[in-house]
């Protein structure tokens, strides 16, 4: 079976890890920082934590930006869980805006007045234009699970030319991975400071009372990542570049050789935007006859995602699909196909195959 995504894991990637394990620090150690500087680096940001996975990133953000209860939190209804399970984390309202039906991400122009805040999500790796915002909510922070090595025309996605932060997951199936992990980039010295003491279990270190003393003034949590998922990261960003370049290698097949069949190909970017390309998300009708007969041919896909108005734990009952025409035209038809570096010709020649068997 061909997965819709996969890890790509180097001899250099398992050295990297078996060092630190045969160190003497397996978490709070500077494997992290070197994590982390080096992740700042290629977002050109001035400060990056790291956190245990992309959702911890996400509710830490949302706490150092202080929103809270009375505030509203605006995010796409075409993402995973996190995206809007960071204001529900908080005591925010929570509410969805639909999406543009051509890039498949938040359509900013349709903003309502008065949010506090605003989670743009960079579907699929392409990035959404903030300069569309209509007005700028007192948060943006970007959710760039998707995107890290995409870029902008103010630079590469991360730097925060727009947002006060932006989070980064580093699951397996996406861009590079630490196993299980996450980030946030800012330029915002009080942000940094607090995300690094909400994932700590808010611990304030008071070296003047003793070095081993330290004060809770505010409930935080264990969100921390290990030396040793933090040392797969910073292996796996010295690819970023080259997995950027081999995702794209094998958007432009899939394009090419899928122009001819009954499906809707994904938007392409606009120059000079750089695609991060997590995902290929064509649209197809019957989808779910699509899905099980590429799996019974070896394909496997998936869709992204089941709208967050379809789930109750973030929504009312008041909420419904009617609402979000262009969100459910398009959850009715998406399905992503398998992308990842280590995809070899010969594989995406029997996806490609496949799907002609199915469509035709």
């Amino acid at each position: 079976m061909i997965p819709y995504g996969r890890q790509s894991i180097s001899a250099d990637d398992i050295e990297a890890v078996v060092k630190v394990l045969q160190g003497d620090w397996l978490t709070q150690g500077p494997a992290i920082d070197r994590f982390e500087e080096l992740i700042a680096a290629k977002t050109e940001a001035r400060y990056c934590v790291a956190f245990a996975n992309g959702t911890a990133a996400l509710h830490a953000a949302a706490a150092a930006a202080g929103l809270g209860p009375g505030d509203t939190v605006a995010t796409t209804p075409l993402t995973f869980a996190a995206s809007g399970a960071c204001a529900r984390y908080v005591g925010a309202d929570l509410t969805l805006i639909d999406i543009d039906p051509d890039t498949l991400c938040i359509d900013l122009e349709k903003m309502p007045p008065g949010l506090d805040a605003i989670v743009p999500m960079h579907y699929g790796g392409l990035p959404v234009d903030l300069e569309a915002m209509p007005y700028r909510p007192r948060v943006v922070i970007e959710d760039a699970a998707h995107a890290i090595g995409a870029r902008t025309a103010d630079g590469p996605v991360g730097n925060c030319a727009h947002s006060d932060m932006t989070i980064f997951s580093f699951h397996p199936v996406k861009t590079i991975t630490s196993a299980e992990g996450g980030a946030v980039t800012t330029n915002d010295t009080d942000l940094a400071d607090a995300m690094r003491t909400f994932r700590h279990h808010g611990v304030q270190r008071r070296p003047e009372e003793g070095a081993w003393y330290y004060e809770i003034p505010e409930v935080g949590y264990n969100y921390r990542i290990t030396d040793m998922q933090a040392a797969l990261g910073e292996s796996q960003l010295h690819r970023l570049d080259q997995f950027i370049a081999r995702r794209n290698e094998i958007a432009a097949r899939y394009r090419a050789e899928l122009a001819d069949l009954p499906l809707t190909l994904p938007r392409e970017p606009d120059s000079p935007v750089v695609h991060g390309r997590h995902l290929f998300p064509i649209q197809v009708d019957e989808r779910r006859r699509v899905h099980e007969e590429l799996k019974a041919l070896g394909v496997g896909t998936q869709v992204h995602y089941v709208p967050l108005y379809r789930h109750r734990a973030y929504v009312g009952a008041a909420v419904t699909p009617e609402q979000f025409p262009h969100c459910e035209a398009a959850y009715q038809r998406l399905l992503s196909l398998p992308m990842f570096p280590d995809l070899t010709e010969a594989e995406q020649g029997r996806v490609v195959a496949a799907l002609e068997t199915v469509l035709r």
